[in-house]
């Protein structure tokens, strides 16, 4: 394993060190329990966004905390779910007094790890759970469909909302209305190596390819033989399809994200393989977003996102954000 570390030990406290350091104008970072929280935060009459979920996404999901996106993030070990009191301490220190939004990808340490947190909160609280990945229905990692690159357009859209003045229910439903307009398909050339263990995740052939897979690594559909970037795209908007049955006109968000191996060449590339595929469906590209947004530590791979975009949605994600990894959308 080849890797730009000290030890294994150190690799998250150290990054969260360097992450504070180089972003000390937008972040805070706490360091036990471990949270990222906005430099101004808590932000008074504010509704706060929450999220987190285990190491290894990056940016996600400390590097959409700040102004219009998220109030803080808890990061967990590698691969693994935050704790209650990680979440808990988090929300204390930047609930602003009009409560708290937990934003919750679908993975089961996720989901019960933030239920208590949401429990033992004092104040107001509401949460949503992501589950755009259109690959499974269920898996022993998920109680239905994974969350997935699609949480960072939930996080996006609802933090503008948040950042207007909404309250924590109109907050909720748009997070939630976003969530249930988007569709996303992984796949992956490689596996990735998470640190502690030392060596790929799972073993794949030079002439094969995971269709389907989840952000951990985990399999999705099936094995198959590599294909081509069109072949590719063509089979994930067919999947993504099947699932949000976009109509023909129908205005939508294309969003190719890489799993953190991959050049910005061929994400380009499938972005141009994906779009040609939504046009030929009618569909009507509006907004896009191409690069590293949710990855899975140095796999090879990307994932394609489509949104159903309305007029509210739309207007709230050219709102402008202030973070690490977004600068305006």
């Amino acid at each position: 394993m080849k890797k730009l570390i000290n030890s294994v030990e150190t690799v998250l406290d150290e990054s969260l060190a360097g992450f504070g350091a180089a972003h000390a104008d937008l972040v805070k970072i706490h360091a036990e329990p471990r949270f990222v929280m906005r430099a101004d935060a808590p932000v008074k009459g504010k509704v706060a966004l929450i999220s987190g979920g285990g190491s290894g996404h990056e940016p996600l999901h400390a590097g959409f905390v700040g102004k219009g996106m998220l109030d803080a993030a808890c990061p967990g070990e590698v691969f693994t779910s935050p704790t209650p009191d990680q979440m808990l301490a988090a929300a204390a220190a930047v609930d602003g007094g009009a409560g708290v939004l937990f934003i919750v990808k679908n993975y089961s340490g996720d989901v019960m790890n933030f239920e208590m947190a949401a429990e033992m909160h004092e104040g107001k609280s509401a949460s949503v759970i992501t589950n755009d990945d259109v690959a499974v229905e269920d898996s022993l990692y998920t109680q239905g469909r994974r969350g997935v690159a699609g949480t960072v357009v939930v996080e996006k859209i609802a933090g503008a909302a948040a950042e207007e003045g909404a309250d924590l229910e109109t907050c909720k439903a748009i997070a939630e209305r976003v969530n249930a307009a988007c569709g996303t398909m992984g796949i992956a050339l490689t596996s990735c190596t998470v640190p502690a263990a030392g060596k790929p995740t799972f073993e794949i052939g030079a002439d094969e390819m995971e269709f389907g897979v989840g952000i951990h690594g985990e399999p999705g559909r099936k094995r198959t033989r590599i294909m081509t970037a069109d072949e590719i795209s063509e089979r994930m908007v067919e999947a993504i399809c099947e699932s949000l049955k976009p109509a023909a006109g129908e205005e939508i968000l294309l969003f190719v994200n890489g799993m953190g191996g991959t050049p910005l060449m061929e994400l380009y590339l499938m972005y141009h393989a994906a779009a040609r595929q939504c046009a030929a469906r009618g569909l009507k590209i509006v907004r896009s977003l191409v690069g590293n947004y949710c990855t899975s530590l140095d796999m090879a791979g990307a994932s394609v996102t489509l949104v159903k975009l309305d007029a509210e949605m739309l207007r709230l994600w050219d709102a402008p954000a202030t973070t690490a990894a977004f600068t305006r959308c």
